[in-house]
């Protein structure tokens, strides 16, 4: 288009064992397409105990973790027996065994029985592939040991080694493909579109970009949340949430993250909050000439009159 448009960032496609950061996000990818599989298969096994009338989601906070997993395999071992569960369930539970024992209080049909033993079964491979897969990611991220550092100084990267390995696989470590930290976000979808015709505004929602990386962001400014140790970011998401609403907060504090993350990548320091802390004096005098207040209060549509004298007798 002879340079009249500028074209959008697209991450290269490696043509020598040089670099792997296409084949670390094609891994990273498939991982990702995993995880949603497991989540599809995890919403048919628990559809299946609830048209049994077992109601496990209601005594634990997970269907499928150690005290729920092991009921649900004395279910399918002796179906339409009725069984103790205090055996099976873990010291660590906190839900009374009797509501756990009038939670298991069901029929479970032949076909049914199949089908939730099948999902369950296709859970713990879909697991072993994904065991599989992040062990070829951990090995290819070592390459990229000094970018992945750095972005596990920003909040929330550094808990799980595959969430930075998230973002990194997307963007690349090399931030001179994005001019500016604006052009970042607005490549991952985490900016208001501008939509506008005269002065009608037609829409701005964020677009669609960034669906392998954006949900990582979001569970990490929600995790975020829940802590004091950055008030940086949750005074933000406070200050947005009353006027706009959690949602738009949320993407807000994304955004944050991903200025933090193109900084830190661009000028190779550790992350600081101080970039983020407004200082905001208190009772601070502002001083105005005589003109500019009157500037002020005019801008302000404030009608200036002369002093009415009193009328002399």
């Amino acid at each position: 288009m002879c340079d009249m448009i500028k074209p959008s960032f697209i991450p290269p496609i490696t043509t020598s064992r040089t670099t792997f950061i296409d084949i670390l996000r094609d891994l990273v990818r498939y991982r990702f397409k995993l995880t949603c599989m497991i989540v599809g298969e995890k919403n048919r096994a628990q559809n299946c105990l609830t048209v049994s009338n077992f109601k496990l989601d209601d005594v634990f906070s997970d269907v499928f973790g150690k005290s729920a997993r092991s009921i649900t395999e004395q279910i399918l071992a002796h179906p339409g027996e009725i069984f103790d569960v205090a055996p099976f369930v873990h010291g660590g539970c906190k839900t009374p065994i009797e509501e756990i024992q009038a939670a298991v209080d069901g029929a479970l049909c032949p076909e049914q029985a199949v089908k939730l033993k099948q999902c369950l079964n296709h859970i713990d491979e879909l697991r072993l592939h994904i065991d599989k897969v992040e062990r070829e990611i951990l090995c290819l991220s070592d390459k990229y040991q000094a970018p992945l550092d750095l972005i596990r100084t920003v909040p929330g990267f550094n808990k799980n080694p595959m969430t930075a390995i998230q973002v990194l696989s997307e963007i690349g470590g090399d931030m001179s493909v994005f001019p500016t930290a604006k052009h970042l976000v607005s490549w991952a979808g985490c900016c208001p579109r501008n939509d506008q015709s005269v002065s009608k505004i037609k829409a701005t929602r964020i677009s669609r970009a960034g669906s392998y990386f954006k949900p990582v962001l979001v569970q990490v400014a929600n995790a975020l949340l829940k802590s004091k140790k950055h008030p940086e970011l949750i005074t933000r998401y406070r200050r947005i949430k009353a006027r706009r609403g959690h949602k738009k907060a949320i993407i807000a504090v994304c955004r944050m993250l991903l200025t933090a993350i193109w900084h830190i990548l661009s000028d190779l320091k550790p992350y600081t909050p101080e970039g983020f802390l407004e200082s905001r004096p208190v009772n601070k005098p502002k001083i105005l000439t005589t003109s500019q207040a009157l500037s002020l209060l005019k801008h302000r549509v404030y009608i200036i009159k002369d002093d009415i004298a009193p009328a002399m007798n």
